[in-house]
């Protein structure tokens, strides 16, 4: 192959090597960046696990549980002699309901259990009083991967892989007592409740607006949009009041409700519940079961190979104690001396966007002095917490009982965890990722950062790498998290997370016309596997374009810096390699730009890129200066 230049397209020219010799697993979708080091973080993890299982000697009794946890899933033989019957029983309430005055009798149980309901109701923050929770009422999830796929547009699509589910799901029928005739009905009744369902509920894009997810309504008017469900009479059995109000994240769905759950439909809900249901069962049944039940998703996504078992194990103990694990992760394989150098990072690039805000050319001092505001007091949490939350003192479960029951019965003191809440503030300190994590995040609701022990380590981070490889992968990264704080999303929360318009009526004009450049900028990019849409994307962007042009200041201002050094890791963080068919979901379905262009993109907005590799017109990672995006 012929070596391209860096001037042409710095994602392949940095990664064609390491992309040449990465072999995607048979149970993954893709490999590379992030994918390779949480590979590795599995791996290790999973001897980590075994050793102690095999000793029978735990650093905490935390760990014990989840070892526990993790012996039960690797049983392979007691999940065979389990069978499908955990999940028939699991399922036997749906039998009981012979009417609609029934399943108000045993809404509270089935919400318990979280069997699939035709809504969902939670406790989280109040998006506009961040130091108080509320209730959320949520549409339930639809069978294709998002519910753009049910366009007309989409048909022969959504006709293939509905295809492939209706398969899947007739193989797992097949195991039932159902009658070959009732299976089929099942099916048949299941796939008109989805249709139902794939006609109001939100789409990924709309989903990504996440502020528009905050519509407080009063709650006897939800009382009467949820009718014949007695929605009263529930929220005083699970939170033990009625609250005044409930924030609606999907206001089209439960508008139309009406239409979706009544008498007349009530046969096709039963039997969507019962088929979907036991899908979702099917990962804590038998071996035979877990791989049928992974099928459809793997098939969309072009994975061949079920997760071993000891990954699907790991992931499944390490998931339910994840504070704890991540906590002993962090203590063993992250130094405290990465942690203060990294620390010292991070109020670098905080200091570094003050001085840009103040800097900044197009926002008016009162905007400015809110903006600063705001950096000032985003919370920061490195590596891992110093304490497990009390809540994983709860997490107790019968050693002796199925895999299935055992999470049956975790989530639901999950849930109960979560509706104790409703009236107790909202724990500021709770750390949103755990220590064995590779990723990190802007919490835009309690404005902090959490940076996971794990995504600590190279390409993103090491103190043997040099400032500007650091500055252009961890710095980047962080860049980015602090960004989603002015993001087309985050530029709507205050200094304490709450949804607030804090901007002038001018500077928000302005901050609008710059967020559209950065849609246009995306849009309609073709890419092999399919077209990319700018507005679903943006706010990963702006996040992406803010964390190069902070970094960037910074290595301005540092001596003996390497701009090569620093774009070159730039891409080296987003070297990914996936299937087609995932390819094809992510863009679908993920807020983030594709890989290529989240390496090749962002540099093509700054000088520092033309100047340092000498970038012309004739070259294919030129944008002329006009159509430059520089957002912070």
């Amino acid at each position: 192959m012929e070596q391209v230049r860096i001037q042409d397209d710095l994602f392949t020219f940095v990664n064609q090597q390491k992309l040449d010799e990465l072999v995607i697993p048979d149970d993954m979708p893709s490999i590379g960046g992030f994918a390779t080091l949480a590979l590795e973080i599995q791996k290790l993890m999973i001897d980590e696990y075994k050793e102690m299982c095999e000793s029978d000697s735990y650093p905490s009794d935390y760990l014990k549980r989840s070892c526990t946890l993790f012996k039960a899933a690797m049983n392979a033989e007691k999940k065979a002699s389990d069978g499908i019957s955990p999940a028939i029983r699991y399922l036997s309430i749906l039998d009981t309901l012979d009417s609609l005055d029934a399943m108000n009798k045993n809404l509270k149980e089935m919400v318990l259990r979280k069997l699939p309901l035709p809504f969902n109701v939670g406790i989280d923050t109040d998006m506009k009083d961040t130091a108080h929770h509320a209730v959320y009422l949520q549409g339930p999830s639809v069978i294709l991967p998002d519910a753009s796929y049910y366009k007309p547009e989409m048909e022969a699509q959504k006709t293939a892989i509905l295809g492939i589910w209706t398969g899947m799901a007739q193989v797992i029928l097949s195991k039932t007592d159902l009658s070959p005739k009732d299976q089929a009905q099942y099916l048949s009744d299941t796939l008109a409740f989805d249709a139902l369902l794939g006609q109001t509920v939100k789409t990924s894009e709309e989903w990504s607006e996440y502020v528009k997810m905050y519509n407080p309504m009063k709650t006897s008017r939800v009382c009467t949009l949820l009718k014949p469900i007695e929605f009263k009479k529930l929220l005083t059995e699970l939170c033990g009041h009625v609250p005044e109000r409930v924030i609606v994240t999907e206001p089209r769905y439960f508008k139309a409700f009406d239409t979706i759950f009544n008498e007349e439909n009530f046969l096709l809900y039963k039997h969507w519940a019962y088929v979907t249901g036991l899908i979702n069962s099917c990962s804590y049944l038998s071996e035979e079961l877990r791989e049928i039940g992974s099928s459809y998703y793997r098939a969309i996504a072009g994975i061949p190979a079920v997760t071993p078992i000891d990954k699907f194990s790991y992931e499944l103990a390490s998931g339910w104690y994840s504070e704890p694990v991540g906590i002993y992760y962090g203590e063993k394989y992250f130094g405290s001396e990465a942690k203060k150098d990294i620390t010292e990072i991070v109020y670098q690039i905080i200091d570094a966007y003050k001085e840009r805000i103040q800097n900044n050319d197009f926002l008016e001092d009162a905007t400015k002095e809110k903006a600063i505001l705001k950096l000032s007091k985003i919370g920061v949490k490195m590596g891992y917490p110093d304490n497990v939350d009390p809540y994983f003192d709860q997490l107790v479960f019968d050693n002796n009982a199925s895999l299935f029951d055992i999470v049956t019965s975790l989530r639901k003191i999950e849930l109960e965890h979560q509706l104790s809440k409703l009236d107790k503030p909202v724990n500021r300190e709770k750390w949103a990722m755990p220590g064995h994590m590779v990723n990190a995040c802007y919490d835009p609701f309690v404005n902090d950062i959490t940076f996971p022990a794990a995504i600590l380590q190279p390409p993103f981070y090491s103190i043997k790498q040099s400032r500007s490889e650091n500055l252009g992968g961890i710095g980047a990264v962080i860049g980015h998290e602090i960004s989603h704080a002015f993001d087309s999303n985050g530029a709507k929360c205050d200094e304490n997370g709450n949804i607030n318009n804090w901007w002038t009526k001018e500077d928000n004009k302005k901050f609008n016309s710059k967020i559209k450049a950065m849609v246009k900028q995306f849009d309609k990019i073709e890419l092999p596997w399919g077209v990319v849409n700018g507005k679903f994307i943006v706010s990963e962007n702006m996040a992406d374009n803010g964390g190069m042009a902070v970094t960037l200041a910074i290595m301005a201002k540092t001596e003996n810096v390497s701009y090569e050094e620093y774009f070159k890791n730039w891409a080296r963080v987003w070297c990914m390699k996936a299937k087609p068919e995932y390819q094809q979901l992510l863009l679908n379905l993920d807020v983030h730009a594709p890989a290529i262009l989240r390496a090749n993109m962002q540099p093509r907005n700054f000088p520092e890129w033309y100047d340092t590799f000498g970038v012309k017109k004739t070259d294919k990672m030129y944008i002329a200066p006009k159509s430059r995006v520089i957002i912070w």
